[in-house]
């Protein structure tokens, strides 16, 4: 589990280093913002279309050889780019391709690699696995953008493809060394049960869509992350507009959020038993601060406010996650991480555009607290109405007998 940390480090750091220069890339090419969010949306299109056969595949071959290939192949992509761009033979026409083909390996490298995180420790250690996986992330985040600027500077725009692919090809030479722990999930050479008929996509459909817990955390996950959590849209222009901030500002903003967020994944670390009540009193607690956060006097008040919102969010998402790649059998879950992928793209896609038009007609305040009272809201009557739908217990008296076909539950049940 050491050297995956390790590893997932160097591929997360060369992964920001390459998304950080990739929008500038395309700029210099095209010069227009509209044709940098088309990349962006080009990449994350194979997700919404196909991270369901993507998990299928996890779920049917051997998870190490998956990641191990995925990897290499994600390398390969990321040479090949760093090659047009130091030839000057890069085009927005190669770009999308190079970036779409990135999009579909990553429907089968990103559940395969999480999965693979997991098998390494006992199954009681899952949810500490993935917080020391967020941490990993948040940590490559930070040291990936501070490499892109020195790569660049110093290298040119193609170092930080290089430098990518490089990460890649670690990673992939780690992979063959990793050993599964001792009763974890499932080992890497797939059961009986993984390679039967039975292994299609539909059945992951259905399983996600009949477990209400799954439903219940998609629900709270997405009303999340369309009203709340894109703070780099929100926060940068309640700093630079109602409060009066710059760049610097904002900037300082951000550090404080990427602080927030390496806090909560050490918080997050430590649980033990994640559960989806747990991640909705989070959310809700976050959006309560966010409504506090769009009321801020000042930058002050605002900074004072956002670490307590990352920490938040952070092990909330911790747990979520844990939620998820712990309660599907083992047999199940590669497919259950493709819908939840593919669920998960559609708030990428919608949340930004849609927190832009509330942003258009309540102001950046506005937005914030309105967004903040719709997650709370919509967490606390979910809350509400499943208790209502929950069954009375029935509680028998001394020397009573069930009647046939009736089980006798207790308070605790």
């Amino acid at each position: 589990m050491r050297w995956w940390s390790v590893a997932n480090f160097v591929s997360n750091a060369g992964t920001w280093m390459q998304l950080t220069v990739q929008n500038l890339l395309v700029l210099q090419i095209t010069g227009s913002a509209a044709a940098t969010g088309l990349s962006m949306s080009v990449q994350a299109a194979p997700a919404l279309l196909i991270s369901v056969l993507g998990g299928a595949a996890v779920d049917r071959w051997p998870r190490k050889l998956t990641a191990a290939v995925s990897q290499a192949v994600l390398g390969a992509i990321a040479f090949t780019t760093a090659v047009l761009v130091a030839l000057d033979l890069i085009d927005m026409t190669s770009l999308m391709v190079l970036a779409a083909l990135t999009g579909v390996v990553a429907t089968v490298d990103n559940p395969a690699c999480a999965l693979l995180g997991n098998d390494l420790v006992p199954a009681e250690d899952v949810p500490s696995a993935i917080g020391v996986g967020a941490l990993v992330h948040q940590a490559g985040r930070l040291v990936g953008a501070a490499l892109a600027g020195v790569a660049v500077g110093f290298l040119g725009t193609s170092a930080a493809y290089f430098g990518n692919g490089l990460s890649f090809l670690f990673v992939a030479s780690v992979i063959p060394f990793l050993r599964p722990a001792a009763g974890a999930g499932r080992q890497d050479t797939p059961a009986a049960e993984d390679t039967g008929p039975d292994l299609t996509v539909r059945e992951g459909l259905a399983y996600f869509v009949r477990r209400p817990r799954l439903v219940a955390l998609a629900g709270v996950t997405g009303i999340s992350s369309v009203f709340g959590r894109n703070y780099g849209l929100t926060l940068a222009v309640l700093v630079t507009g109602p409060l009066a901030g710059g760049a610097g500002s904002f900037g300082t903003v951000s550090t404080v959020l990427a602080v927030g967020g390496i806090l909560g994944a050490v918080l997050g670390a430590r649980l033990r038993r994640p559960s989806v009540r747990l991640v909705g009193a989070l959310a809700a607690a976050g959006a309560l601060l966010q409504v506090v956060a769009g009321l801020s006097p000042s930058l002050a008040v605002l900074i004072a406010l956002v670490l307590p919102m990352a920490v938040v969010e952070s092990v909330s998402d911790t747990a979520g996650t844990a939620v998820l790649q712990t309660d599907p059998p083992p047999h199940l879950r590669g497919r259950v991480l493709g819908v939840w992928g593919s669920i998960g793209t559609v708030w990428g896609l919608g949340g930004p555009p849609a927190l832009g038009l509330l942003m258009e007609l309540a102001g950046p305040r506005g937005a914030l607290v309105t967004g903040g009272l719709l997650i709370a809201g919509a967490i606390g009557t979910g809350s509400l109405l499943r208790r209502r739908r929950a069954p009375a217990p029935v509680v028998l008296r001394k020397g009573e007998h069930d009647a046939p076909g009736r089980r006798a539950l207790s308070p605790a049940a």
